[in-house]
């Protein structure tokens, strides 16, 4: 099977169990996000695929071919780690080309590939500068034009944009996501950022407690999450404790129609954006107006249903006039909740 192949991965420091259970599919021209809270596996996960750590168990192919026991330099990767590791007492152009050269590269074919590279990366005419001499979004694409001199297979990425700023992190996602898909390189990226994987990624891998607890593409992720841990890690949501009656789900004594339940209790996710709000008694549930935050282009309502704090979210024309105290209607579509037994 071409592509990347994880099988059966475990990763032991002592008695400490980091990684386990983890089996994994990449197809290759793939862009992966392993996404995850500090400690959940994710960098030893990348680590072992780079060769950087040896797994306790399990095994790693690329292209069917079992790479496992194959040091790093001879893995067909190229790698950026969080700290980019570039050489300081090297120009921009020295930077890109020292894998060619240790690989001994005439010097011709390395002035061609960094030119090819520069121009690659929108810095054409930076080969001799010095690394301190440029701006961090401009150090950034020199590591991953230096990751890509080789012309890797996999190319692996450690909390790449982490150090940048909001706005230079955004038009850096935009960039690499650009580049990767005009290579068709199998890309992965580590990262705890959500909005950062939910937009570059073909497929969000969410990690927690050394798990995989689930891997699809980002709107499956978001709209259909695994379990409780995948609904509350990914974006925003609501967590209401439901039981059944009849069959049909329940909330604090109040049917929801719409929604089946085959099991004695369980959890609703349901997204703030799926969540109207109506006058009092219009909708499926009442409750008070807790807080209101307006952040310009939504609307976030905090409204308190029998205890329980839900947030609607909407555009400020969609917004009811609404003041704290007020009551107010709760409404949710049946077919925009998802049943979490787990």
């Amino acid at each position: 099977m071409s592509g990347l192949t994880l099988s059966g991965i475990r990763k032991e420091f002592g008695t400490f169990v980091a990684v386990e259970k983890i089996d994994l599919q990449i197809p290759n021209g793939s862009f992966v996000c392993l996404l995850g809270p500090s400690g959940c596996g994710k960098t030893t996960l990348l680590r072992m695929i780079a060769g950087l750590e040896q797994p306790t168990n399990g095994e790693i192919l690329i292209d069917g071919s079992d790479i496992t026991g194959i040091p790093t330099h001879k893995r067909e990767l190229g790698m950026v780690f969080q700290s980019l590791a570039l050489f300081p007492h090297l120009t921009v152009a020295e930077n890109i080309s020292y894998a060619l050269r240790i690989r001994g590269a005439s010097k011709s074919d390395q002035a061609a590939r960094v030119n090819e590279l520069l121009e690659m990366i929108h810095l054409s005419g930076y080969g001799d500068r010095k690394v301190s001499q440029l701006s961090g979004g401009q150090r950034q694409r020199v590591a991953i034009a230096r990751a890509l001199a080789l012309s890797p297979k996999l190319f692996l990425l450690d909390e790449p944009l982490s150090a940048l700023d909001a706005k230079l992190r955004e038009s850096m996602q935009v960039e690499l996501r650009q580049l990767q898909q005009k290579l068709g390189i199998t890309t992965i990226v580590v990262t705890h950022d959500q909005r950062e994987a939910m937009t570059m990624a073909d497929i969000v891998v969410v990690m927690g407690e050394g798990r995989i607890r689930q891997a699809a593409p980002p709107v499956e992720i978001y709209r259909n999450p695994a379990d409780k841990f995948v609904a509350d890690f990914i974006g925003v949501t609501n967590l209401l404790p439901i039981s059944q009656n009849g069959g049909v789900a329940e909330f604090m004594g109040t049917k929801l129609e719409g929604i089946s339940l085959n099991q004695a209790e369980a959890t609703l996710s349901v997204r703030p954006e799926d969540i109207h709000l109506l006058p009092a008694g219009a909708g499926a549930l009442d409750g008070d107006v807790a807080f209101i935050r307006d952040l310009g282009a939504t609307v976030e309502t905090f409204v308190d249903v029998a205890g329980h704090q839900l947030m609607a979210s909407c555009s400020p024309r969609d917004r009811l006039p609404l003041n704290l105290g007020e009551k107010v209607g709760v409404k949710f579509d049946a077919d925009a909740s998802v049943v979490l037994t787990s």
